[in-house]
Parts: structure tokens; C-alpha cells; sequence
């Protein structure tokens, strides 16, 4: 597979098995794996100020997406998506 883009839109299955839209908000490696951080496609659509659902998405070996299972590790790539936030917000010029 090749390298995730900002802005892709894939779909996924939930745990339900109905199939999903997300958007690919931002990408980061960690510990040399690679995470993505998503949100549903149709909420991105909606102009509106409320705030978005974001998820966290391993990339595994082939390149398809995995959920992240422990707490711990969850914890960082939220914490590192964060800090990308905030650089992006303070780097904004508008």
C-alpha cells in the first residue's frame, strides 16, 4: 500500500459490521509504527463548530488499518495527535 495522505477517505467496518467513511485527519509514526488519526467522513462534511470525533488507527504491515488495544499506547498517539494540534493552531495564521 502506499503512504497515507491527508485528506484520504476510506472505508472501514465497524463493530457491527456496516461500513464506515473516515477521512484521514493526520499521520504519525511512533515507535516506528505507523498511526493514523480519523474522523467520520460525513461529520467532516457538516459545517458546524461542534466538536469532531477523532479515532486512532494502527497501520500495520500491510498497510491496513488495526485497532490500537492497549490503554497505554493509545495514550501516546493521542498525546503526540494533540501535540500536532497544537503546533498546527500556533503556526496558523489566521
Amino acid at each position: 500500500m502506499s503512504k497515507i495522505e491527508i485528506g484520504e477517505v476510506f472505508t472501514i467496518s465497524d463493530e457491527n459490521n456496516e461500513e464506515q467513511e473516515v477521512e484521514v485527519l493526520a499521520t504519525m509514526t511512533l515507535e516506528n509504527t505507523e498511526y493514523v488519526a480519523v474522523s467520520f467522513a460525513e461529520d467532516l462534511k457538516e459545517e458546524n463548530d461542534e466538536d469532531i470525533d477523532v479515532f486512532f488507527l494502527k497501520v500495520d504491515e500491510e498497510g491496513d488499518f488495526a485497532a490500537i488495544e492497549s490503554d497505554d499506547e493509545f495514550d501516546k498517539v493521542s498525546s503526540m495527535f494533540d501535540e500536532m494540534m497544537d503546533e498546527e493552531e500556533t503556526t496558523d495564521p489566521n
